[in-house]
């Protein structure tokens, strides 16, 4: 009886955690009860993923896998709200960190850290089987190797985008909305888009579209019929929201002829440590011709950045490389693959 007792005790404790968001009658009990019982991956631990995982796990989502493939650096700790100065001295793996600070947050909820470069090798062990997985990543090819797999596995995504101080969101259900490939039929060519390092980012931009996200993710796990799936786009500088109905597309590649490239491609990007050198270089995927003058203007207001014909030279306090008309890139001073890759990610755009 004891153990009853005491079952029933901690249920009311729980419950009591949730009182706020209970009464709340697009959610309520049952919608919590779901809440308890989902399963969700989160492709990226940075500035989207901490924000997004955080939501989560105070909601009570009762698992909820981080998996990323970069340790915490000084310069995130302006917009990636899980970590701390000594998670940046320590150079902790950004997914072991958020997990350790989640469990203090909610010790109810099941947080796995995965520390690895997710790809098309290992994108069923560690996205199978959950309910919906959210993005918090930070490239296209990521994105679109996600999408694949939600598509040909009947998976809903969100996905999410932000830089300077806005942003985009669209939820994404196979077979019934259009997909990410529907929006971007192709990728865009390194160095012709902001990125974070490149253009800059401010935290609110970040967190905003990150609860975005993470309010689609429970509109989803609790059945509710409010799910948007028209693409969100914000721009908290200039004070300007939308939203933008995408067609579902019958020839779109993945979705209307669900033809799998990225799942199925085993020639993903790659970092391969150079002998003698104290550097990586990145091998991008897939065909690139670089834009290398266009690719030094953006990089301009981050650092110094000189080029030729051959390549491109970049230095600065945190990042310095060469990059190549063909997409290569060499990466000084990385303390790993992840980290060359994350540079490559961040500076150059793949």
């Amino acid at each position: 009886m004891k153990q009853v007792s005491d079952t029933v005790q901690g249920d009311a404790m729980e419950m009591e955690r949730y009182a706020r968001q209970i009464v709340f009658a697009k959610i309520g009990k049952a919608g919590q009860e779901k809440l308890a019982a989902a399963r969700v991956a989160i492709a990226g631990t940075g500035a989207l993923g901490t924000v997004i995982a955080g939501e989560l796990c105070r909601a009570g989502v009762g698992f909820i896998r981080l998996i990323d493939r970069d340790t915490v650096d000084i310069t995130n700790l302006h917009r990636q709200v899980l970590f701390d100065e000594e998670d940046a001295r320590r150079a902790m793996p950004k997914a072991v960190a958020a997990a350790q600070r989640l469990s203090k947050i909610n010790s109810g909820v099941i947080t796995e850290p995965a520390v690895a470069d997710l790809n098309s090798s290992n994108i069923d062990n560690l996205c199978g089987g959950v309910d919906i997985i959210i993005d918090g990543s930070d490239n296209m090819e990521l994105r679109q190797l996600v999408n694949e797999f939600c598509v040909k596995n009947a998976i809903p995504w969100i996905y999410g985008a932000a830089v300077m101080a806005g942003g985009a969101s669209m939820t994404i259900i196979p077979e019934k909305t259009a997909c990410l490939r529907c929006l971007y039929p192709e990728l865009p060519a390194p160095g012709s888009y902001p990125t974070c390092a490149a253009s800059g980012v401010v935290g609110m931009a970040t967190a905003f579209i990150a609860s975005v996200e993470a309010a689609e993710a429970i509109k989803m796990l609790t059945g509710s019929g409010d799910v948007r799936t028209s693409l969100f786009l914000a721009d908290l500088w200039q004070n300007s929201f939308d939203c933008v109905d995408v067609e579902k597309n019958p020839a779109c590649p993945v979705c209307g002829e669900r033809r799998f490239e990225f799942l199925e491609s085993v020639s993903s990007e790659r970092a391969v440590s150079l002998c003698g050198k104290d550097a990586f270089q990145v091998i991008p995927g897939t065909a690139v011709t670089l834009d290398l003058p266009a690719l030094a203007e953006k990089l301009a207001p981050s650092g110094k950045a000189e080029y030729s014909r051959f390549m491109l030279t970049f230095e600065s306090p945190h990042a310095n490389f060469q990059v190549f008309p063909d997409g290569r890139a060499i990466i000084s001073g990385a303390r790993d693959a992840a980290a060359a890759k994350t540079v490559y990610s961040e500076y150059i755009g793949l």
